[in-house]
């Protein structure tokens, strides 16, 4: 009984979704400091703090949603909305989860503890009010990725950059906008249900916001790759043969929301996609190629 329990709340802790905290590592890749074993191991112990404060925020969002999970066709198969885990029981994973993650963060680096105890925070506020909040919720989960971004800077000692900050600001609106256009789809019909904020979308808005985060995301990288700051910093052009990745990337991710629109989530939508996850992995070959 005990082993089901705990299964139950690593599930509910969604640890595929980890994958997002990868943010984390970007400054390290783009300052040059990959190679420093020291920053790295810091950075990767931020990685696991930060993945275990993302996961008391799920179980803390399955509590708050509890009642629409269990109309939602995917999300009523949760361990809460499905009844193999307790209200308490996700309660008191949550706390214990967050508690470790603070502790942890303010041992490890007083300015990561500022910005992972800021995540806490906005993620507690969305799920008590922000999420219902048409436009704002989709800013909030950005803001999400950009505090990710930051708690790796603040690990990996080094200032935040500015085109990184907004590389990630609008890579994230256009997962977040994407986002929204499968659960509409999935929904049949029954979003009042489901997603309180989904009241206040249509896929004709949505496809528009798409349009313009997509242009703000290609045209922001691009425009990174031959600032003279990247130039100066790397001492090289040639950051710009990583932009075909990127635009494919970007391409293939809209054909996937677009003709894939019953898939889960974002992750399950990427590691799925054979093509996606190699040109992943090409980009970020060439990226260390020209940077290192």
């Amino acid at each position: 009984m005990m082993l089901e329990k705990i299964k139950y709340i690593i599930v509910s802790m969604r640890p595929e979704q980890w994958a997002k905290n990868l943010f984390i590592f970007t400054p390290l890749v783009f300052s040059r400091r990959l190679l420093d074993t020291a920053l790295l191991e810091k950075v990767a112990i931020g990685f696991v703090l930060f993945s275990l404060a993302s996961s008391s925020v799920y179980l803390f969002n399955d509590i708050k949603d509890l009642e629409s999970d269990k109309n939602h066709p995917h999300k009523r198969k949760r361990p809460l909305a499905s009844q193999k885990l307790r209200m308490s029981e996700a309660y008191l994973a949550s706390i214990i989860l967050i508690s470790v993650a603070i502790v942890g963060g303010f041992l490890l680096d007083p300015k990561y503890f500022v910005v992972l105890l800021t995540y806490a925070v906005t993620n507690l506020a969305y799920s008590m009010k922000l999420k219902q909040l048409v436009i704002l919720d989709v800013m909030v989960i950005s803001f999400g990725f950009v505090l990710r971004v930051l708690a790796g800077t603040a690990l990996a000692g080094v200032m935040p950059s500015d085109w990184l900050i907004i590389c990630t600001m609008t890579i994230s609106l256009f997962l977040g906008f994407c986002k929204r256009r499968q659960e509409i789809v999935r929904s049949e019909g029954n979003v009042a249900d489901q997603r309180v904020v989904l009241r206040s979308y249509s896929l004709p808005f949505l496809d528009q916001m798409i349009a313009v985060v997509t242009a703000c995301t290609v045209i922001s990288y691009a425009l990174y790759t031959v600032s003279p700051e990247t130039v100066a910093r790397f001492g090289t052009r040639n950051l710009i043969l990583t932009i075909p990745f990127v635009l494919y990337g970007i391409f293939r991710y809209l054909f996937l929301t677009y003709h894939e629109e019953k898939k889960e989530n974002v992750i399950e939508l990427i590691i799925g996609d054979p093509p996606f996850v190699l040109n992943i992995i090409c980009w970020f070959i060439m990226v260390l190629i020209v940077i290192y």
